[in-house]
């Protein structure tokens, strides 16, 4: 398609491992294209390029010096991406994970997106769930951004389980500087912290397409409990499915990818994005993978 020239110009992109099906391109740039901004968006695929996580400060620097507005960071590298910012918004500070960059006047500007589209979907698909005691699955990139939501949503009690233990200890670290101590701990047992919770919440990469699996024994899991997944490709995980033919109420991973991409649309342009507009985007993408799964 064809930009009229006098449209503003707006040069993004997405730095991440495996990138290759994000629907984030086409959502932003279709966006773009219906408030007439000249919108190009690019994925730079560390997976294809060759490249690992020590390529992030020549990315950066080479983005900045092409004149691009901003870039959204993905897997593996919301965290890693940190020491390479010249500035933090106070939520991505709060949770130590990014996943949009802002260039602006010759700084590199991190925010975080992933916490409020979690906690936008959750609102609508979720409304009136219990939140006293929450179990999360992950601490990396997307668990330190869920689990800032589920503390803002007003989950009292939060059991975070990685298999990096490192990784458990420093989000806790950093919800505490945020939400006080005594709201989020380490889960050690998932055989005994989840029968007692109210839901649980996959932020692992377990049930992606390229990573099938079940993040956590469905057999663990009761009709009482509500369960979400940040997951969207497939929109319905295995483990999503099998939750809800037990009786959970569930929450697949479109809805956050949807709203976190609506906050970047606004972070990047300066404009809001039209949220039903790129929900309808969204489904059509989407479709042909969910029917194939």
């Amino acid at each position: 398609m064809t930009l009229p020239d006098a449209w503003p110009a707006f040069q993004l992109g997405l730095i991440g491992a495996g990138i290759g099906a994000s629907l984030t391109p086409a959502m932003q740039e279709r966006e773009g294209a219906e408030q007439a901004l000249r919108l190009i968006y690019r994925k730079i695929d560390l997976d294809e390029l060759g490249l690992d996580g020590s390529a992030l400060p020549g990315l950066l620097l080479a983005a900045e010096r092409m004149g691009f507005t901003g870039l959204n960071i993905t897997y593996p590298c919301k965290q890693s991406v940190i020491p390479f910012l010249d500035e933090l918004s106070e939520e991505a500070r709060a949770l130590g994970a990014v996943n949009t960059v802002l260039f602006r006047n010759g700084k590199k500007i991190g925010h975080n997106t992933d916490w409020s589209g979690f906690a936008a979907a959750f609102r609508r698909d979720l409304p009136d769930v219990a939140l006293g005691r929450v179990v999360l699955l992950g601490a990396g990139g997307a668990g330190a951004a869920v689990a800032y939501a589920l503390l803002t949503l007003g989950v009292q009690r939060l059991m975070i389980f990685d298999v990096d233990a490192e990784k458990t200890a420093a989000v806790i670290h950093t919800l505490a500087a945020k939400f006080g101590k005594g709201r989020a701990f380490a889960a050690d047992d998932l055989a005994q912290e989840i029968p007692t919770a109210d839901g649980v919440v996959n932020a692992t990469p377990i049930g992606m397409l390229k990573l099938p699996g079940m993040p956590v024994a469905v057999e663990l899991l009761r009709a009482q409990h509500w369960v979400a997944d940040v997951i969207y490709f497939p929109l319905e995980t295995a483990w999503l499915r099998a939750a809800q033919a037990l009786g959970c109420r569930g929450m697949g991973g479109g809805g956050m990818a949807v709203f976190q991409a609506v906050d970047a649309f606004a972070l990047f342009t300066g404009r809001p994005g039209n949220t039903l507009r790129m929900q309808q985007h969204f489904e059509t993408l989407i479709s042909p993978v969910a029917n194939a799964d």
